[in-house]
């Protein structure tokens, strides 16, 4: 089984064994047993939605500190599109772009900008007809890592480029080493990233071995650090650096992707309960007449990600307000450079079947449909599993048993003091412990 790296981790301490988590997981990743949540890593794919949904804290996600700027000779801040829409009143995003200069990063390069290459080489693509429809965005590594553990048939309709904030890198790099002379494991790109998935993503990259992203800092980390740093920036005269247009800037919330392919035969969703419903309609052929799905796990797109500051509505306006007075697009290609095509194939990771061997896994199913049926279906989580199907599949893997659940459970119970009950009645007489009206000892039996 292929192993995972996990950007989201789980605090035991802080962990009360509710089951918020347990039911908002996309994969059904966590169970609650003996009141403290287990993440199973084979299955988790790092949207953050546990730890959107925690009242305790006790999901978190692991990301670079803000040192590790000064671990490089030459360190490039990759500010994420929805990075910009973090800020108040923020009319010039070259103040947000020279501020991340002042603090400390050496060139910023906007994955804003790589988000416009990736627009122009997708309508490139689309125009050639050679993907399937409809193609599905590739941009949002929960998605797919989603389809590549639950839609394994959807695979070959995912878009075969790579992610912005992976050209970015690449683009940043090579055109760092060759102005300073530097080899590349002494320049960082360093992503300032909305959400862990983003995060894993660069640990275990899609559609390449390795990625070019050196590090990953939280949205959330630098904010409060670089407002006060902006406070001054804005106060002298600052470098024109911004090379994004609309096009660019609108990847940073949901349908924004989508705007820039200029083509309305597009559906775009975003929060992960309706991505698998419309993961599953694509599975049943209902969207035949679409020519392009672009997919976010996270609520509003990329605003929506849980190491942004800002409420993800609230970012949303912010980032139209922001973009309305820029062009269109500031980057344009005429053909498809090779590098921005994977490396590598997408493969599916058999995470969810029940055993590899086939006349097995049916047998197993059989009784998964056997134990299933004999539960309530109330899918009520007490068991600590997210519903009675997938109490049932623990059960058949021995994870589980069936008293876990609570209905069985109390079932049990009743049952076991209906057979005390009757035992009592093979007790010889003036051993048996007779009741008053009261319920308690005749007083004759007190001694």
């Amino acid at each position: 089984m292929q192993e995972f790296f996990h950007s989201v981790t789980l605090d035991r301490d802080k962990c009360m064994g509710c089951i918020n988590c347990i039911k908002r997981c996309p994969t059904e990743a966590i169970r609650v047993r003996n009141k403290k949540a287990h993440i199973i890593p084979e299955r988790c794919i790092d949207c953050g939605e546990c730890i959107r949904v925690c009242p305790h804290h006790a999901k978190r996600a692991i990301y670079d500190p803000l040192e590790v700027i000064g671990q490089y000779e030459y360190a490039i801040a990759l500010p994420a599109p929805s990075f910009m829409a973090q800020f108040n009143n923020l009319e010039d995003v070259d103040i947000v772009l020279n501020a991340l200069r002042d603090f400390g990063f050496h060139e910023v390069f906007e994955v804003a900008k790589a988000a416009e290459i990736v627009s122009a080489a997708t309508r490139i693509l689309m125009k050639e007809g050679n993907l399937p429809r409809p193609i599905i965005s590739s941009a949002c590594p929960a998605v797919t890592r989603l389809i590549r553990v639950r839609f394994p048939g959807l695979i070959d309709h995912i878009l075969p480029l790579h992610a912005p904030i992976e050209v970015a890198a690449r683009l940043s790099k090579k055109a760092a080493a060759e102005r300073t002379g530097l080899p590349p494991e002494k320049i960082g790109a360093i992503f300032i990233s909305p959400c862990p998935a983003k995060v894993t993503a660069t640990k275990m990259p899609l559609g390449t071995e390795k990625s070019a992203v050196d590090a990953v800092v939280a949205v959330s980390e630098i904010y409060p650090k670089l407002v006060s740093v902006m406070k001054e920036t804005a106060s002298h005269p600052m470098e024109p650096l911004t090379e994004a247009g609309k096009i660019g800037l609108s990847w940073g919330s949901s349908s924004g992707e989508c705007s820039g392919l200029l083509n309305d035969n597009y559906l775009a969703a975003d929060g992960i309960e309706n991505v698998i419903r419309v993961l599953e309609d694509l599975e049943d052929e209902k969207f035949r007449d679409v020519d392009f799905i672009e997919l976010n796990a996270c609520a509003g797109g990329c605003v929506g990600g849980v190491l942004n500051v800002e409420n993800p509505y609230v970012a949303k306006t912010k980032l139209y307000r922001i973009r309305k007075h820029l062009p269109v697009s500031l980057n344009h290609i005429d053909a498809v450079d090779p590098g921005l095509l994977w490396d590598t194939p997408l493969e599916y990771v058999p995470i969810l079947k029940l055993d590899d061997d086939v006349w097995a896994a049916m047998e197993k199913m059989a009784r998964v449909e056997e134990i299933c049926a004999s539960l309530e279906g109330l899918d009520c989580g007490s068991c600590g599993a997210p519903s009675c199907r997938a109490l049932a599949e623990d059960i058949v893997r021995g994870m589980a048993s069936e008293e876990d659940c609570i209905f069985r459970y109390k079932s049990g119970i009743t049952t076991l003091l209906k057979d005390l009950h009757k035992l009592e009645n093979y007790i010889p007489a003036p051993f048996r412990a007779e009741t008053g009206e009261d319920g308690g000892k005749d007083k004759e039996d007190t001694p």
